[in-house]
């Protein structure tokens, strides 16, 4: 499925934020991201944002500490809560749509059960602009490219819908839904323009060659 960006918008951020460690999830600026929520500590952290900003900072750990005591990249980008439901056994059902990324300055001691941080917004100013760099990718040479790399994975695409989409649609949808690994989707998320992204993306499926993906994307 292609992902189709919404529209950048300028919102009040706040300087602190919960963060949520999630290895190989992506969320990228006016994309969406659905979650599922189990544990204890990230219900609480739901439930605190819904009480507050509804922001949440998704960001990957730089190892795979189940307790969630991990080393933290430095970038992450913050989704807004846009829908919400409770399921009969307790879980929250959300959905993040993406704000801005964010350069991680500190966590902050808290007595809560999730991890907080403050957080730098100017690092992705461009986030809060539109990005129109994509009309620079040659579209020709990143299909070619997602093809072979598609086939190459056994991975499927609705190809009417790829070729009419726009170069920052596919560049969002395969940077968040193809099995790279939690460095390579942090390289991607780390591009600053959509150019960029798609010259990023583009090696990165030339590299992979049909090999077994270095990583996963599962959801909490």
């Amino acid at each position: 499925m292609i992902v189709e960006p919404k529209p950048r918008f300028k919102t009040q951020l706040p300087e602190t934020i919960p963060v949520f460690p999630l290895a190989g999830a992506l969320l990228m600026p006016g994309a969406q991201l659905p979650l599922n929520i189990f544990e204890p500590r990230y219900l609480r952290m739901v439930d605190d944002a819904l009480a507050g900003a509804r922001t949440i900072g998704m960001i990957q750990p730089r190892g795979n500490d189940v307790r969630g005591a991990s080393e933290l990249f430095d970038v992450g980008c913050a989704g807004r809560i846009t829908s919400f439901s409770e399921t009969g056994d307790g879980r929250y059902l959300i959905t993040l749509t993406g704000v801005r990324r964010f350069r991680l300055i500190e966590e902050i001691n808290t007595d809560t059960p999730y991890r907080q941080a403050r957080a730098d917004w100017n690092a992705y100013e461009i986030d809060a602009h539109v990005d129109d760099s994509g009309d620079a990718v040659d579209r020709d040479l990143f299909l070619e490219i997602m093809r072979d790399y598609l086939d190459a994975e056994g991975l499927k695409a609705d190809w009417d819908a790829a070729e009419n989409a726009p170069v920052e649609a596919l560049v969002v949808s395969l940077a968040m839904g193809c099995p790279f690994s939690i460095s390579e989707k942090q390289a991607l998320l780390e591009a600053p323009t959509i150019v960029e992204q798609a010259d990023c993306l583009m090696a990165l499926m030339e590299m992979s060659g049909g090999d077994e993906p270095g990583g996963d994307a599962p959801l909490q």
